[in-house]
């Protein structure tokens, strides 16, 4: 194996320390000409620091300390001119707790790292805070009236109760979003696949969000067939784009679901009233806590919406409506079982 194909820099010394191999990858790290870092002691090689100024040779001392050592662990340390590396080793032996013959060190950029610590730092961040904004209220409310009880008249307790009821409602949502969205990340989305009529799940969800009024109309295109899937998770799909399109999309304007026997699945496709989505933006929309606009959820929806379709082996695409506004459209496979398959 050619180690200067290596994406980490590697740096090999022999048993008296000196440098014996060095790959590209260490040359550019270290902005060092070829060739230039070969002769050198590896202290000299690998002159990294941390934050209190102690010299990682010094610190690791790996032609010392215990034979039965055979590895240094990966470690942050720094270089002359401040940047931060992950750095490791492994101690090569003449024989089992003998001498070091070699150490071959190999050492990284930590940037993608603290990058992905950032990430989850922010993560931790805003779901504190979605979390705390219900919470409040209901500790706010709670402590009130259990402490003032006899001050406030029937309308005001009946108000502050269903503010509680409201705020607990949403904060158990949230959580669900929340774990969701984890089941996603892991991998560990399980789905109840059964009989699926994807044109009965639409109206069903369109009924629900006409509060009581004339139900939005459906359009049905094509000859309806099942497909597999599970009937509870792409409820949640279409009622998240659904009312995603009441709240952002300044209203629906048509829900159509297509049934596509030679593409092997079903079309479901909701046009809103809004100013559309830039092109650029479309792909941002699925990111986890991705939100616009006042009134913005967890903007956790999108995200789960696309790992349900995606978890039923469909697809999920933004595109322009021909009438103006937003069109999303979905494509579930039919995912018969094979059991079921003529």
């Amino acid at each position: 194996m050619d180690l200067d194909d290596f994406p980490d820099g590697v740096v090999i010394a022999g048993a008296d320390g000196v440098v014996e191999y060095v790959n590209e990858r260490i040359e550019r790290m270290a902005r060092a000409a070829p060739g230039e870092m070969l002769g050198m002691h590896l202290s000299d090689a690998m002159p990294f620091d941390d934050l209190n100024g102690n010299s990682w040779y010094d610190s690791t001392r790996p032609y010392d300390g215990l034979n039965i050592r055979n590895r240094l662990s990966e470690q942050s340390w720094y270089s002359p001119r401040g940047s931060e590396y992950l750095v490791t080793a492994r101690l090569v032996r003449d024989r089992p707790g003998g001498a070091v013959v070699r150490v071959v060190a190999s050492v990284r950029n930590a940037k993608v790292r603290n990058q992905r610590d950032r990430e989850r730092s922010d993560l931790v961040a805003t779901v504190a805070h979605e979390l705390r904004s219900p919470l409040t209220g209901i500790k706010g409310f709670t402590s009130t009236l259990l402490s003032k009880w006899d001050r406030f008249s029937e309308e005001q307790r009946q108000f502050m109760l269903e503010t509680v009821d409201s705020d607990a409602d949403r904060l158990s949502r949230l959580i669900t979003e929340l774990l969701d969205a984890a089941r996603i990340d892991a991998g560990r989305l399980t789905l109840r696949r059964g009989p699926v009529k994807l044109d009965e799940v639409a109206r069903s969800v369109l009924r629900s969000v006409s509060a009581g009024g004339d139900p939005f109309a459906l359009e049905s295109r094509g000859e309806p067939y099942l497909v597999w899937g599970d009937a509870d998770r792409m409820t949640q799909v279409v009622t998240n784009l659904v009312e995603n399109a009441l709240r952002h999309g300044h209203g629906l304007r048509r829900v159509v679901v297509e049934h596509l026997p030679d593409a092997g699945g079903a079309v479901l496709e909701i046009h809103d009233q809004g100013p559309g989505i830039p092109e650029e933006m479309r792909q941002r929309v699925f990111s986890r806590f991705w939100r616009a606009g006042p009134g913005a959820g967890s903007g956790l929806g999108m995200y789960i919406v696309r790992g349900i379709v995606e978890q039923h082996g469909g697809r999920i695409d933004i595109d322009d409506a021909d009438e103006g506004g937003a069109l999303l459209r979905i494509w579930v496979p039919v995912n018969e079982p094979d059991a079921l398959t003529d």
